[in-house]
């Protein structure tokens, strides 16, 4: 009887255990605050470029790392649009930017539905070439970009502009790895119904292919609105000009001497601005879609 009520005490919880929680603590806490630290290193530029498009010329010039503008102005902006051909540059890219992403979107689409369901001599070759042409430096093709819409007539025109961009390599490859991982049963009831290849694709997946599709939306479009290359090497006529290429001649200083800080951040902060709205709008879609062709990759 004295040996069952005469335990010892249980012992006290040990204290490694303690220590451990505390250093997991301190990990998430240094790991915050670097994220934290890099976010602001990440965003301080942007902060620089929004604070010097509110400035006046001289306090610009002076302390152009200062993002707090003495005194505010909206001089810059106004001096865009009424002493620039910033509203044709504009009006150039959504032009160009619409018609491309539409295109990339069906084109892109088209084609990784081909690679990923129709069985045919050399698919696998085929989308071997696609991967390649994704390693191959942009640069490197602008030379033969330029003799193609040449010799085809198109150069100096909005055709240049926008027809060899209307496909995608990277877009084809998202595309293939999204149609891929949807069920092949899911068509079996279309095909059944005697429904073709095209009806097929255009009904039945497309439809629920709108993760993937989003991603390439906005990929598209925030590709071919900051594209500077091919606008260098396909147009030289100034009314053609999209709004990279107005910016990098404002940048070369076409506008005269000085700095002019507040005009060129300013025309840069305006441009930035649609795509990061369209990229805020459809951020959980993008996220959605490119998880779901890493996973199949």
């Amino acid at each position: 009887m004295t040996a069952l009520t005469d335990r010892p005490p249980v012992p006290a919880a040990p204290a490694h255990r303690d220590r451990r929680a505390a250093r997991t603590l301190a990990t998430r806490i240094l790991g915050y605050a670097t994220l934290v630290f890099f976010g602001l290193v990440f965003l301080y530029p942007f902060v620089i470029q929004l604070g010097n498009s509110f400035k006046t010329e001289p306090d610009a010039a002076a302390n152009p790392l200062s993002p707090i503008p003495d005194p505010l102005t909206v001089a810059g902006f106004e001096r865009i649009f009424a002493g620039t051909n910033f509203p044709l540059w504009l009006g150039n890219s959504l032009l160009v930017t619409v018609l491309v992403t539409l295109g990339r979107v069906f084109f892109d689409s088209l084609a990784g539905y081909a690679l990923a369901r129709l069985r045919f001599r050399g698919r696998s070759g085929l989308f071997a070439a696609v991967i390649a042409v994704m390693a191959v430096p942009g640069v490197v093709l602008l030379i033969p970009k330029f003799l193609v819409l040449n010799q085809l007539g198109i150069y100096n025109s909005y055709a240049g502009l926008v027809v060899p961009l209307l496909a995608d390599a990277a877009g084809v490859f998202i595309m293939k790895q999204f149609f891929e991982s949807i069920p092949v049963s899911m068509e079996e009831a279309a095909r059944i119904d005697g429904a073709g290849v095209f009806r097929t694709y255009w009904s039945v997946v497309l439809p629920m292919a709108r993760p993937a599709l989003i991603t390439l939306t906005i990929l598209s479009f925030q590709g071919s609105w900051n594209e500077f290359p091919h606008s260098l090497v396909s147009v030289q006529d100034p009314d053609l000009f999209t709004l990279p290429r107005g910016l990098a001649d404002l940048v070369s200083g076409s506008l005269g001497k000085g700095t002019q800080y507040p005009l060129k951040l300013g025309a840069a902060l305006l441009a930035t601005i649609p795509v990061a709205v369209l990229f805020v709008i459809f951020q959980r879609y993008f996220v959605r879609g490119a998880n779901d062709g890493a996973e199949k990759g």
